[in-house]
């Protein structure tokens, strides 16, 4: 009988509460897929990182905070100064476990800010607010309840997420300011939005490695296709 993998899951951070903590959606998407999710420590120490990802089968990269500008060669105050709080502790982390991970090909499901970091890492760019950068009738920052739709996506054919979930539109829930700009090297576009703003993407060279920018963890409640993409993904993840 093959034992449900264990998947890492990089912590949230609240700095009013000091703490670490966790939206019980990322857990519970994980467990109805037949993974076993825990909470990686918030740290840049190679050693600890390494000894983590020797013990999971794959790593999901959350939500949170912007990626600090800097990452990415932006050096603008005016630009800056459109992004919200960030999180170097974050940055530092997942600039060395992202790389680990795909120099390890474990499996690797990025959300939301998960897919910002993974395009920075790669060398992407990102636009620091679409309302003032990238104005469009497509609402990409929606209200609660979090897990209701606010606009579609077009999933490109001969995708890995059209194969998951079928090709053309899908409705999803979102809630961010920022996005891709330049696609890093060695990604490839699987879903966009109907302003063109770019919604997901997957790395051909790895085994399993895509990342959304709207939120499964909230829609996999109410809606199939996310639960059948945390399914692929731990599916990935058992093998």
């Amino acid at each position: 009988m093959s034992r449900n993998p264990l998947i890492g899951v990089v912590p949230l951070v609240d700095y009013g509460r000091e703490s670490l903590w966790m939206l019980p959606g990322y857990f519970d998407a994980v467990l109805e897929a037949g993974g076993v999710p825990v909470m990686l420590p918030l740290t840049d120490d190679r050693d600890v990182q390494a000894r983590a990802l020797d013990a999971v089968d794959g790593l999901v990269v959350t939500g949170g905070q912007d990626v600090d500008p800097a990452r990415y060669g932006e050096k603008d105050p005016g630009l800056v100064a459109l992004c919200g709080e960030l999180c170097p502790e974050r940055d530092a982390m997942e600039a060395l476990l992202v790389q680990e991970a795909l120099e390890r090909d474990l499996p690797l499901l990025g959300i939301c800010r998960g897919l910002q970091a993974l395009n920075v890492i790669l060398g992407g760019t990102l636009w620091q607010d679409l309302p003032k950068q990238r104005p469009s009738k497509v609402e990409h920052h929606g209200k609660a309840p979090y897990e209701n739709p606010v606009h579609v996506v077009d999933v490109l054919a001969e995708t890995p997420l059209a194969a998951c979930v079928g090709e053309g539109e899908l409705p999803v829930n979102s809630f961010h300011h920022q996005a891709l700009r330049d696609v890093a090297p060695g990604l490839e576009v699987m879903a966009e939005a109907p302003d063109g703003v770019v919604e997901a993407v997957w790395r051909p060279a790895s085994r399993f490695c895509w990342a959304l920018q709207w939120h499964p963890e909230f829609s996999h409640t109410v809606d199939e296709p996310s639960r059948k993409i945390f399914s692929a993904f731990v599916e990935a993840c058992r093998h």
